[in-house]
């Protein structure tokens, strides 16, 4: 008896070709059709894998599959002297320069063909697994010189995740044009002649390939190929095979990080997840979604690593804002998930630029950018730079590149977020900085006095409140109906009314509190500024050094630890040299006190996380002060971490361009 199973090979009749041969069309550099491919070299058994490509791929292309997770790209340089082939009209997959012959012999002007070693290219995935199972390859591509891109808008990749293979075939084939060019036509003839040489050798064969192909080799393979075509032909002799043209070898070189993007089909950072899930033996269905959700998690510790007590808070509400606003704007541009620019525009206007630009630099690391399965033998490889359908390579010359594995189209948008400074610019302007001229910002100064506004009508009401009283109803209601008084005297049957007397007095002084308690080491810059017009105030504060943080010429940023203001403003002294407060033994008891001191009502509002203790109240008594106690947290944490930034400017003239490099938090 045998106990031995059945190979399994029951591919959909709509992706088989003859007896043997199992087509699982594909979008070039999708994740989720990398899965996919998987998934059918599990589920199923197949003693073949052919992929699109030409032989003189194999040994330069596996050779980098072996050293992954680390990126390469395998280039085929043009060779010289060459006649390109006919086009139909109105079909250019580039554009040569103007003027150049068709015969010119000259190969710089040519594109070179390139093949992207992705974890998450379909193709590269099939070559990877097979190698993993010993499972034989079979390069079956024309050889090509120039190679022509043939490419297109693909629907979303992500529909595969709910739809089958052969369903989401079968909904794509009405749209698929026909290959417009002659080159194209005779790769997809030679390829239907190679799956038929291989049929006569291999059992079960995957092929795998783009879906702009898949039906057309469907159709050279049934029409001249296939067996019934094959009984109806009496010479195969007759057909007129395409032949190969003569190529140069593929070289494989390394691929600077920062210029990845160009390399992926996926972002690097979700890339970069595929791969420790594999590693790790992870679930990885999701993560094209879920890896945005990370992507905005590491985001968040890189920026709070970066502001420290300065960042605002990201909490899970605003994550939850940003990814239903980045699921809005892909439902608008008919994506089922998201691209960079989405991504980083959803962040831009829910978390500020500072938060936008560490999404858009974490979306461009790959963890695996030097890292290899084999680190015993590293190989050195030159490392190219990438562009769109460009390349710079080692020795300076600038190429145009075309992917053999091309994937949707992809092209230049532009975002409106500002980017960091580089630090020989800061030290640049560090060095330009003139100590004799500085000012304020005066959209910040704006900011800053209205806050100071409504910290003072919190004050009042405060102020108001307790002074507050009861009384029973008679003829009005004052201001409004004491509902625990009313039920405290339930028993006598009488309605009790709040009566809360007019404030009595003016606040003029306000000081705010953002670090409490502060350490001195953290604010070295302490200064009095003085009104500039009559809605400012008189301004005393404590804060970091602007100097060590440039953003522009003669822009620097500091952030505030604490604020004294005086409204209307009046002339003091700096009461930071005013030997009449030197008691004070700490930033917050000098402003406290220099604000009690040149106060001119009773109260004096206090902004800060806590009440006041024993010793301010004291220090405020010792100038027959009270202090009007305003919590911080009343007010929303993102306005406070804003208000706190303040741009100091090289003089007056600054103003005029300084909106081109402040950023928002």
């Amino acid at each position: 008896m045998n106990l031995e199973s059945e190979p399994k090979f029951n591919p959909p009749a709509l992706l088989r070709l003859g007896e043997s041969i199992a087509v699982l069309p594909v979008i070039h550099g999708s994740g989720q059709f990398a899965l996919t491919v998987r998934r059918w070299m599990l589920e199923q058994d197949f003693d073949c894998v052919a992929v699109p490509l030409p032989e003189s791929f194999r040994e330069s292309t596996e050779a980098a599959i072996l050293d992954l997770p680390r990126p390469s790209i395998v280039i085929q340089k043009p060779g010289a002297g060459f006649t390109r082939p006919d086009l139909e009209s109105g079909f250019a997959p580039y554009d040569p320069e103007a003027g150049e012959s068709c015969d010119s012999g000259d190969a710089d002007s040519d594109p070179a063909s390139y093949v992207p070693i992705d974890p998450c290219q379909p193709v590269i995935m099939a070559i990877r697994a097979a190698m993993g199972e010993h499972i034989p390859r079979a390069y079956v591509d024309l050889e090509t010189d120039p190679f022509l891109p043939f490419s297109s808008v693909m629907p979303d990749p992500f529909a595969v995740r709910q739809v089958a293979a052969e369903r989401f075939a079968a909904a794509v084939l009405p749209s698929l044009p026909r290959p417009p060019d002659r080159q194209t036509r005779s790769r997809i003839v030679h390829m239907a002649y190679r799956l038929a040489e291989l049929e006569k050798r291999y059992d079960r064969i995957l092929f795998v390939t783009s879906i702009l192909n898949w039906p057309w080799i469907r159709e050279a393979y049934t029409e001249s190929f296939s067996a019934p075509a094959a009984n109806k032909s009496e010479s195969s002799d007759q057909f007129d095979f395409p032949q190969h043209d003569a190529v140069q070898e593929p070289r494989r070189y390394a691929i600077d990080p920062r210029t990845l993007m160009f390399l992926f089909g996926e972002l690097p950072y979700i890339t970069g997840l595929y791969e420790r899930a594999r590693s790790e033996l992870e679930e990885d269905e999701d993560l094209q979604i879920d890896g945005v959700k990370e992507l905005l998690i590491a985001a968040r510790v890189s920026y709070r690593a970066e502001l420290k007590q300065f960042a605002r808070r990201i909490t899970p509400l605003h994550l939850s804002k940003c990814l239903k606003y980045i699921r809005n704007l892909s439902l608008m541009s008919r994506r089922m998930t998201p691209d960079l620019i989405t991504i980083v525009t959803a962040a831009q206007q829910i978390m500020g630029d500072q938060y936008a630009l560490h999404v858009a630099q974490l979306a461009n690391q790959y963890s695996y950018a030097n890292v290899s399965e084999d680190d015993s033998a590293p190989t050195e490889l030159d490392e190219v730079k990438l562009g769109i359908d460009q390349a710079r390579l080692p020795d300076g010359d600038l190429i145009s590149m075309v992917n053999r594995l091309p994937g949707p189209p992809i092209c230049w948008r532009t975002l409106q977020l500002k980017r960091k400074p580089s630090s020989p610019e800061k030290s640049r302007w560090k060095y330009q900085w003139n100590p004799f001229t500085q000012c304020s910002y005066p959209p910040e100064d704006e900011r800053i006095e209205n806050f100071r506004t409504r910290v003072f009508d919190r004050a009042k009401a405060i102020i108001g409140n307790d002074l507050a009283r009861t009384e029973k109803f008679t003829t009005s209601v004052k201001d409004g109906i004491d509902i625990r008084d009313t039920l405290r005297h339930w028993y006598d049957r009488q309605i009790y009314v709040k009566v809360i007397p007019p404030s009595r007095g003016t606040l003029d002084a306000c000081v705010m509190l953002f670090d409490s308690p502060s350490d001195p080491r953290d604010y070295p810059w302490r200064t009095t500024w003085f009104a500039e017009h009559k809605d400012e105030s008189t301004l005393a504060f404590y804060a970091t050094s602007f100097a060590d943080e440039m953003v522009g010429p003669g822009i620097g940023l500091s952030r505030y630890g604490g604020a004294m203001f005086l409204y209307p403003p009046v002339m003091i002294p700096d009461i930071w040299s005013d030997r009449r407060l030197d008691f004070a033994g700490t930033l917050e008891e000098r402003l406290i006190a220099a604000a009690c001191m040149h106060a001119g009502g009773r109260q004096v509002a206090l902004l800060s996380a806590l009440p006041p203790g024993a010793g301010w109240r004291k220090l405020a008594r010792h100038y027959k002060k009270t202090l009007v106690h305003v919590p911080l947290s009343s007010f929303s944490d993102e306005q406070v971490q804003q208000l706190r930034m303040v741009h100091v400017l090289n003089g007056r003239e600054v103003r005029s361009y300084a909106e081109e490099f402040i950023r928002r938090v």
